[in-house]
C-alpha cells in the first residue's frame, strides 16, 4: 500500500499500485469517464484508489526520455470531492520524482483549471520532449486540440 487517507466526513480510501487483475476495472472507469484506453496496458505504473475493496480512482504514468506522462486520472463520480484525485496526482508526481523524471506532462481537454493547483502549467507542444510526443496518448489517443501541461519535479538548477 502506498497511502491511506481518512478524511473526516469524507470517503475513506487507500492508494496502491494496480495489480494485473485491476486493469480491466480501471479501463471500465476510464470508459465511463470518456478517457482514452489506448496504451494504458503499457503504462509503467498504474495507481488505484480503493474505497473498501472497490476501485474508484486511477492515475497512470508512462516514463520516457525527458519526462513522464501522467494519464488516466479519473475518480468515480460518487467519490469526487473527497480529495482522491488530488492524492492520486500527488502520489504520481512523487513516483515520477523517485524515478528521476525531470518533469511530468499531461494532456487534457476538460481539466486545465484543475491541474495548476498541483504545479502544472500550460505549455506549447513544441516544449514537450520528442519521446513523449511519440507516445500513443500524444500521437493517437488525445485530440490535437488537447491542452498540454507540464510540472517540473526535479530542479533544473
Amino acid at each position: 500500500m502506498l497511502c491511506r487517507v481518512d478524511y473526516a466526513a469524507m470517503t475513506d480510501f487507500t492508494i496502491s499500485h494496480a495489480t494485473a487483475g485491476d486493469i480491466d476495472v480501471v479501463e471500465a472507469l476510464l470508459a465511463r469517464e470518456h478517457l482514452p484506453l489506448d496504451g494504458l496496458r503499457r503504462a509503467d505504473a498504474v495507481l488505484v484508489a480503493r474505497a473498501g475493496n472497490r476501485i474508484v480512482g486511477s492515475a497512470a504514468l508512462e516514463f520516457y526520455e525527458g519526462g513522464a506522462l501522467l494519464r488516466s486520472v479519473a475518480v468515480d463520480a460518487e467519490h469526487r470531492r473527497a480529495g482522491m484525485g488530488g492524492e492520486l496526482i500527488r502520489m504520481a508526481i512523487a513516483l515520477a520524482r523517485r524515478r528521476g523524471a525531470p518533469a511530468v506532462y499531461l494532456l487534457t481537454t476538460t481539466a486545465e483549471r484543475f491541474f495548476p493547483r498541483f504545479g502544472f502549467e500550460i505549455v506549447d507542444r513544441a516544449d514537450v520532449p520528442a519521446a513523449l510526443t511519440a507516445s500513443e496518448e500524444f500521437a493517437h489517443a488525445c485530440p490535437s486540440t488537447a491542452i498540454v501541461m507540464r510540472r517540473f519535479v526535479i530542479s533544473m538548477a
